[in-house]
């Protein structure tokens, strides 16, 4: 499997903003992105960046939320820049890449009211 490597998260007010990052080593992934897992839910679709850069949001993040990335060298990052954070934002949220289908260990992010 990829190493992946995240970073970013903690705990913020409403409204506030955080930036996660997540690097993996190796050759370019067709996509990567963000899923999350709120508290006693499944987890779901943030957002994706495909190597074409084509992107991809779900309606809850659209226009708060912007994923980006980076390639130098060997090393792939992508990022999740969150703005306007919302309570219902709290989850831990995760890293992945494909191919092969890797997920990072999570970082939580918590937004309080």
């Amino acid at each position: 499997q990829v190493p992946l490597v995240e970073s970013g998260g903690g705990w913020v007010q409403a409204g506030g903003s955080l930036r996660l990052s997540c690097v993996a080593s190796g050759s370019r992934f067709a996509v990567m992105g963000w899923y999350r897992q709120p508290p006693g839910k499944q987890r779901e679709l943030v957002a994706t960046i495909t190597s074409g850069g084509i992107t991809n949001y779900a309606d809850s993040v659209k226009g708060r939320f912007t994923i980006s990335k980076d390639s130098p060298s060997a090393k792939n990052t992508v990022y999740l820049q969150m703005n306007s954070l919302k309570p219902e934002d709290t989850a831990v949220y995760y890293c992945y890449v494909t191919p092969p289908l890797t997920w990072g260990q999570g970082t939580q992010v918590t937004v309080s009211s």
